[in-house]
Formats: structure tokens, sequence, C-alpha cells
């Protein structure tokens, strides 16, 4: 009897194995840096509703920070600091950057939310993307980004003010941390990576 629960537990395993169907890398895939955040495998939402990977941003320069939207004291002025750094880079002609704002309150920052925020801070043109993510998800990209957050409330976080530009094969390439960073270094950067 033992024998034969435990071919059926093998032949079970086999036939699950077997219906994996593995997903085949793309040579951009092969190509990727270790440091690439590409190679993440979270899902997130937009404010438009759409689930997006970070790979699909492949191609852009990016420009990102991490906030939540009920946030009274350092995230307005992260925000004003992303849309004074947005005119900046715009001004010299660099259009094809994308701006990430990415939500540290998964729980309450609902695509809804996130849309009507980017309504109401006049961030709703295509070069701005609101993200919300899983909890797990946005640990993870807080670690690769150095932000480090702690809930001290159901509606409060203390959290880093950190902005962070990737290139585009999604590897992190500057950071400013504080508040009313904007000036000429950081939007050189941005220029200069979105240059190449």
């Amino acid at each position: 009897m033992k024998y034969l629960s435990l071919l059926l537990v093998a032949f079970i395993l086999f036939a699950c194995q077997e219906k994996i169907q593995h997903k085949p890398v793309t040579q951009d895939e092969k190509d990727w840096d270790e440091l690439s955040i590409y190679q993440l495998p979270s899902v997130w939402n937009t404010q438009d509703g759409a689930t997006i990977e970070f790979k699909e941003l492949q191609g852009k320069p990016l420009v990102v920070v991490m906030i939540y939207t009920a946030c009274k004291t350092a995230c307005p002025r992260l925000v004003t600091d992303m849309r004074m750094i947005e005119e900046k880079v715009s001004s010299k002609k660099m259009k094809d950057v994308q701006y990430v704002l990415v939500s540290i309150d998964p729980i309450n920052d609902t695509p809804e939310k996130l849309k009507d925020f980017a309504k109401e801070n006049g961030m709703d043109g295509i070069q701005w993307l609101f993200l919300q993510g899983t909890e797990d998800g946005v640990r993870d990209f807080a670690n690769i980004m150095a932000v480090k957050y702690k809930q001290i409330n159901p509606i409060d976080f203390s959290h880093s003010n950190i902005i962070s530009v990737f290139d585009r094969t999604g590897v992190m390439q500057y950071q400013k941390e504080g508040l009313g960073l904007v000036n000429d270094e950081i939007v050189n950067k941005i220029v200069a990576i979105a240059k190449n």
C-alpha cells in the first residue's frame, strides 16, 4: 500500500509538471542586466485600471518616486518636484521619458484613487504612470529603490524621499534624496540618459 501511494504521488507530480507551460525567454530578456527592474515578476495596476509589468516600459528612461495619496507632508512636495522635473526635461525636447509614481499604500490607493490624484495634480498626461501593486510587490520594489517605509497608522506612513532615474534597460543610474531638490543636476542626468 505504501509503495502504491508513493507511485501515485510520483505520477501526480509528473503529470502536474507536464501541464506547466514555460513562457519562452525573448532575446531582450536574455540581454537584460541582472540589475534591471524589467526582471521583476510583479504585476501592477495603473491609474487607468490596466495591468502592467515593468518590462513593458522597456526602452524608456524612467523617473520614479514612491508616494501615497493620503500623505499630507512629504508626498505633496515630491509630487511638485516630479512635475517641475517633467516640465524642465520636456522643455529640452525629451518626450519619451516616463514618470512613474508607485504607491506604498496598495490597500487604500486603488486605481480609481490614483486616477483622481493624478487629475487633481495635473499629472494625467501619457507621460505619467501611477502604479498600485501588492504589498509584497511594493516591498520588493522599495528594497530595489532603497526606499524605507513603515506604516504608523491605518492611513499614515513614514518613508524615504528618493527620486530615482532608470535608463532604457531598466538599470538605476541616479538617485536624489530629499525634498525640493529640483535643480540642473537631476535634469541634466535625465536628459543625458534620455539621449542614449
